[in-house]
Parts: structure tokens; C-alpha cells; sequence
């Protein structure tokens, strides 16, 4: 084992200034969200951008407090941090502050914070350390059941708080499981059941005699040999059927009323601009009134007369969008992408099977947020109610991103020090 020098040593210093970067244009994009004149100062604690730049402040002690931390740490307490969150997401649902609609906030008095955006990191974590372990091998059926197991608790907690969102980010680490070796025929099949739900409730049961034209185009192109495999393909074909004709029963037995019109608005079934699709509007409307280089700095019409609902947490990027135009959103986008690219370059050269996928399940994450998150501005994803990492207001999931992130980059910090 080679000597360390000090804390700082080998840590990579490009994900850190991209990190400040992201959290400075965060904090500034919410002093413009909801500036009040009364109070300009930008670190007022009466404001919403005042407790940003705190919580900001407490990220940072916390950044420092993970680097002093031998790595070690994380590796041996892995299941007992995703234990002890796990825990959490229980006591929540008994003792936890409704807002919102979603029982998800535990209230100490002095502040509130979400345990579901720590659950993250934390199964990470525990993923990591059982993907990693010896002759683990996603193709046996056994393992890729444990590993789902991890997935599927929190998925289940998450989703008895009534927080949609944030269970569907677990879908991000299907990412983590290909790159160690799970089948890309099941992310196929996960693609295929996507595409069919949402013609499904596009064109309806119609689909069907789309798919039987298909079978009979297929069983006429294929050879004599393949053709003995027809009981194989006529199961194919009736599993589908019955998936179609299920659609429409969990879409309007399954999903909640206001889900349902989400969709529909999504798809152009239903137009719903005062009610629904409100926020979406309205967000199109300030990206698109930015024009090319934006509005200037708390210049913002529908972000000065607070047209967009949540413009400072799930909406953060139509104030940037409002205010910096095309230019601004951009180079925003381009951050982010850097970010994630980097990210993915420092968990490839890892020396260590638990740094490269928990360096996986960050940039997993981190993509997943960002692409529902700006997605659900511009009309292109359903409004989930996800933050953008590190831009929106909130105190939980940036002290939750903050970790993720940091625990990574001391990981990274270690890795020459391994034989």
C-alpha cells in the first residue's frame, strides 16, 4: 500500500469543478426562480435561495467529511447502510409528513429531509457489494433475482408513500446490470414492452390485427427449419396478445387519475392546459419565449410572474431556458453530458469491481434525473416529479447527490493504491 499524502490527494479534480459549476448555476437559477426585491440578498434565510445556500454549505462539509473517511468504510457497512435506509422508508410510511400528496418527509422540527433520495445512494451501495462479489454471474437466474430483490424493496416503499418519481429512478440501474453482464435480450424485451403499452394506448386494441399481419409476414418469410419452432413462436405471439388486452385494464384500474391524464396529455389523446398540462405549457412557454440567448438575468416574464408552478424545484430548467435562451440551456446540457461522460471514464478505470459499478449506478442515476427531469419540461416525458441534480431547490436530494457523488470520488482517490 502506498502512503497517502492527505485527503485531497489523487481526488479528481474535474468531477469536482463540475460539480461546483452545476451547484453555483443551480443557486443562481433559484435566487431568479423566486427573487423577491424586498429581500435581494442572496444569502437572506427567509428565502428559498437563502436555505440553498446553506444547504449548499452543509453539502460541502459533508463532501469534506467523506474524504477524511477510510474507503474501506462503504465496502464493510454496505448492507447496513441499505438496511438502516431501508428502515427509514418503513418508519416514514408510519410517522411521515404528507406533502404534496406523497407521505415521503420525515419532520425533525428544525428542518425535514426525504429518505427516499438517500435510499438511492444506499442501494447503490449494497449493489455494488453484491455484484462484486466473487463469481457472481448474471446469467444464472438465482443471481439476477437477488440482485433484483435489492431493487425491488426500496421500489416497493417508494411506491407505498405514493412517490412515483422517485421509484421509477430505480429503472436506471437496469444500466448497472448490463454492464456486468446482464443479457441485452431483456433490455430488449423491457424496450418492446414500452413501445407496445404506449401504441396500446395510442391506437388501441387495433395494435392487435397490426401484430397478427406481422406473424403472418414472418411465418411466410421464414425457412422450412425455423418453421418447426412455430409452438415456440405462437406463444410469443399469444404472450403478447395478453400483455395488449392488459394494458387497458392497469391503465384504468392500476395507474391514479391524475397519472392517467398525464399520459394521455403526453401522447395528444387529451388537452388539458388549465389543469394537467398546465405546468408543461406554461414551461413551454417560457423555454420557448428565451429565444436564442435568453432574457438576461431575473429579466424572466413567466418566471418574474410565477406562471410555472414548482419553477424552483421540478421546473428549475424553464427558468434557465427563460432567462439564457438556447445558448444558456445548452451549455447547461453540455455540463451535465461532460459530467456523465467523466463519470463513466473514472468508473472504467477502476482497479476495483465495487468502485466501477457503484461509479456505474452514480452516472445511471444521475442520467436517469436528468433526461425525465428536462424531458418533463419540454413536453417530451410524463411529470414525474423529479429534481435536475444539483440545480433544483431542495436540501435533501442535493445532500443525497452530493454523497452519491463524493463517496465515488473517494473511491476513485484509492484506486492506485490497489495491487
Amino acid at each position: 500500500m502506498r502512503r497517502r499524502k492527505s485527503i485531497f490527494h489523487n481526488i479528481d479534480w474535474w468531477l469536482v469543478i463540475l460539480y461546483l459549476l452545476l451547484v453555483t448555476i443551480g443557486l443562481f437559477s433559484i435566487y431568479s426562480a423566486v427573487y423577491n426585491p424586498a429581500h435581494p440578498s442572496l444569502f437572506d434565510r427567509s428565502q428559498r435561495y437563502g436555505s440553498q445556500f446553506i444547504w449548499i454549505v452543509t453539502a460541502l462539509v459533508f463532501a469534506f467529511v467523506i474524504l477524511m473517511i477510510d474507503v474501506k468504510f462503504f465496502t464493510s457497512f454496505s448492507y447496513l447502510i441499505y438496511g438502516a435506509s431501508m428502515l427509514l422508508l418503513l418508519i416514514v410510511l408510519l410517522f411521515g409528513k404528507e406533502v404534496a400528496g406523497s407521505k415521503s418527509w420525515i419532520d425533525l422540527g428544525v428542518f425535514s429531509f426525504q429518505p427516499a433520495e438517500f435510499a438511492k445512494l444506499a442501494t447503490n451501495l449494497a449493489l455494488a457489494r453484491y455484484l462484486s462479489g466473487l463469481n457472481i454471474n448474471l446469467n444464472k437466474s438465482k443471481n439476477i433475482l437477488v440482485a433484483g430483490a435489492f431493487l425491488i424493496v426500496p421500489i416497493a416503499l417508494v411506491l407505498l408513500q405514493n412517490d412515483t418519481g422517485s421509484a421509477l429512478v430505480y429503472v436506471a440501474f437496469v444500466l448497472v446490470l448490463y454492464r456486468e453482464g446482464f443479457s441485452g435480450n431483456f433490455l430488449l424485451m423491457g424496450l418492446i414492452t414500452v413501445v407496445l403499452f404506449v401504441l396500446t394506448l395510442m391506437v388501441g386494441k387495433y395494435i392487435v390485427l397490426g401484430i397478427v399481419l406481422t406473424m403472418a409476414i414472418i411465418l411466410f418469410l421464414l425457412t422450412q427449419k425455423v418453421r418447426k419452432n412455430l409452438i415456440m413462436l405462437f406463444g410469443m405471439f399469444f404472450l403478447i396478445i395478453a400483455f395488449i388486452f392488459s394494458v387497458d385494464y392497469a391503465f384504468e384500474n392500476i395507474l391514479q387519475p391524475h397519472q392517467k391524464t398525464r399520459i394521455e396529455v403526453l401522447l395528444g389523446k387529451k388537452t388539458d392546459f388549465q389543469g394537467v398540462g398546465y405546468n408543461v405549457n406554461q414551461s413551454l412557454i417560457a423555454i420557448g419565449s428565451g429565444g436564442f440567448r435568453g432574457k438576461g438575468f431575473l429579466q424572466g416574464t413567466q418566471t418574474k410572474y410565477k406562471f410555472v408552478p414548482e419553477q424552483s424545484t421540478d421546473f428549475i430548467f424553464c427558468t434557465i431556458g427563460e432567462e439564457r435562451g438556447f445558448l444558456g440551456s445548452s451549455l447547461v446540457i453540455i455540463l451535465f453530458m461532460v459530467f456523465l461522460i467523466r463519470l463513466l471514464f473514472v468508473a472504467e478505470r477502476q482497479r476495483s469491481a465495487f468502485s466501477r459499478i457503484y461509479g456505474y449506478g452514480v452516472a445511471s442515476i444521475l442520467f436517469f434525473h436528468l433526461a425525465v427531469n428536462i424531458g418533463m419540461t419540454i413536453g417530451l416525458a410524463p411529470v414525474i416529479g423529479i429534481p435536475l441534480p444539483f440545480i433544483s431547490y431542495g436540501g435533501s436530494s442535493l445532500w443525497a447527490f452530493t454523497i452519491l457523488l463524493f463517496i465515488f470520488i473517494k473511491m476513485d482517490s484509492y484506486r492506485l493504491e490497489l495491487l
